[in-house]
Order: structure tokens, then sequence, then C-alpha cells
């Protein structure tokens, strides 16, 4: 008996992959165009695919959403949402950045954007190899959505404000290979990051969650550029600062669970010595 695959979840993860494709066709363009001299058109194409990126990551959310509301996941399901990922949210992004902002730095460049590729794709092929399918409250690594997103917004974000970048003008190149390097990293991190997956919104919610929500959405609508680079940025940068400290705590907690197991008299014992030798100092 051949087996069927759900289409609604399919045809968002089909959208997400459209996207990533876009993607790269735009960044294709604006390299041919800025080797034309149009600096302007290169510029423009450069921020479609920019925001080619983000719509992907919209269809990413939604696809398993669905996936999960319907009750229709599945092993092909992750395994081709898993190949649209690393076209819109490895490849796209990789070759955006490098024809962005890497190509003056040669070899040091290419191997940023493909070290970010490939990050991208040990994190994804770890995903899916993880017992608990992701479906835990925490994200083990840097999501290669939320990575994709950094890059994509910081584009945004610059081409639409880059007045306010006078001093990231003159070292556009050296940040931006450190940003690329430092996401690679997280992606394969054992960092762990947030996830939003059991959100329920059919759920009763605090009054301030509520009204932050909806703050949220209103400065989107008012200020979109800012607030999605924003939010990805500080999803980022919260998750590492949470994530090494969640990893230091667990370094040092055994120790102290350790202390506390020891015999009560041993304690004692080493605090009389103690009390000991301060006495006869």
């Amino acid at each position: 008996m051949r087996k069927g695959i759900y289409i609604l979840p399919s045809l968002c993860t089909t959208g997400n992959a459209v996207c990533g494709f876009y993607s790269i066709i735009s960044v294709m363009n604006g390299v041919m165009i800025h080797s034309e001299g149009d600096v302007e058109k290169s510029q423009q194409a450069f921020l479609a695919a920019a925001y080619a990126i983000m719509l992907g990551i919209i269809f990413d959310g939604i696809d398993g959403r669905i996936a999960r509301m319907t009750k229709s996941t599945s092993r092909f399901g992750l395994e081709f949402d898993s190949l649209a990922d690393l076209i819109s949210f490895g490849l796209a992004p990789g070759l955006l950045v490098y024809s962005w902002a890497l190509r003056p730095y040669g070899k040091i460049g290419w191997l940023a954007a493909f070290l970010f590729v490939i990050c991208g794709a040990l994190r994804l092929a770890r995903f899916n190899t993880q017992s608990s399918g992701g479906e835990g409250k925490y994200f083990t690594g840097l999501p290669i959505p939320a990575a994709a997103g950094v890059i994509a917004t910081l584009i945004i974000f610059y081409f639409n404000y880059w007045e306010s970048f006078v001093g990231f003008l003159r070292y556009r190149a050296i940040t931006t290979v450190i940003i690329v390097y430092v996401l690679a990293f997280l992606m394969v991190s054992t960092v762990k990051f947030r996830s939003f997956k059991k959100f329920d919104i059919k759920k009763r919610k605090p009054f301030n969650t509520v009204l932050g929500l909806i703050l949220i959405i209103l400065i989107i609508i008012m200020k979109p550029q800012i607030m999605v680079f924003l939010i990805f940025w500080g999803y980022t940068l919260f998750g590492a600062v949470e994530g090494v400290y969640l990893l230091v705590k667990k370094l040092t907690s055994p120790r102290i669970e350790q202390e506390k197991r020891k015999p009560i008299f041993r304690r004692r014992k080493k605090d009389m010595y103690d009390k000991g030798e301060n006495q006869n100092f």
C-alpha cells in the first residue's frame, strides 16, 4: 500500500524552499548588477534576498505548527523541512552575507560563509537525530532559522537605516566576519536556547503577557525593520547569555550536591579542624 504525504504542511515547507531559492537568485542578480556599476539596484536585490529569508522563516514556523495542530507530523515532513531549511537558512544567508560584506576578505570571507552553511547542516542533522525531536523547553544550539534571521535583519536594518551605520560602514567586513563565525559556533554548540513550540495560544495567559504581545505587534506594524532586528538579535544574545549561565550552573551544581551529601560527622570534624587551625594562628 502506497503511503501519502500531508498536503498542508508540505505546501508551507515548499513555500519555505521557494523563498530560499528566490533569495539565492536575488543575490546572484545583485552581484551581477553591482559588477555593471548600478549600486542602488544591487542593494535592492540584496534587500529582496533578505526579505525572502524572513518570509521563509514565517513559512517554517507555520508548517511545524500546522503539523502539530493537525497531528500530521511524519518522518517525511521532518526530512523535507530540514532540506528546505538548509536551502533557506543555510545556503541563502551564507551566499547573501558573503556577497554583501565578506568578499573583500578572500579566503577568510568564503570560509566564514562556508562554515555558516556547514554548521547549519550539522545543526539540522543533530536536531533530526535527537530523541526528543526538539519538542522540549530548550533547543541545543542556536536554531538555524534564528541564525539566518540575525543575518537577514542585519542587512534589512542596514539598508533602511544606513545613516546610523556611519561607524559600521568603516568596519563592516570585519564585524560581519566575527558575527558569522559566532553564529556558526552557536549553532553547533551545546548552549541551550529557549523553544516556544509549546506556547499554546488557545490557553489562558496572564494579562501582562497578552499586553506585551499586543505591544510587540503594534511596534512591528509601525517599525517592522527595527522590531524584527531587535527580536532576532535579542533572542540570540539573551539565549547565549542564559545558555552559558545554565552551563556554568550545571558544571558547578555537582560539587554543591556532593558537599551536601557528605556525612554530617565528617563535615563537623572538618569544621572543628578548621576552627582549631584558626585558633592556633
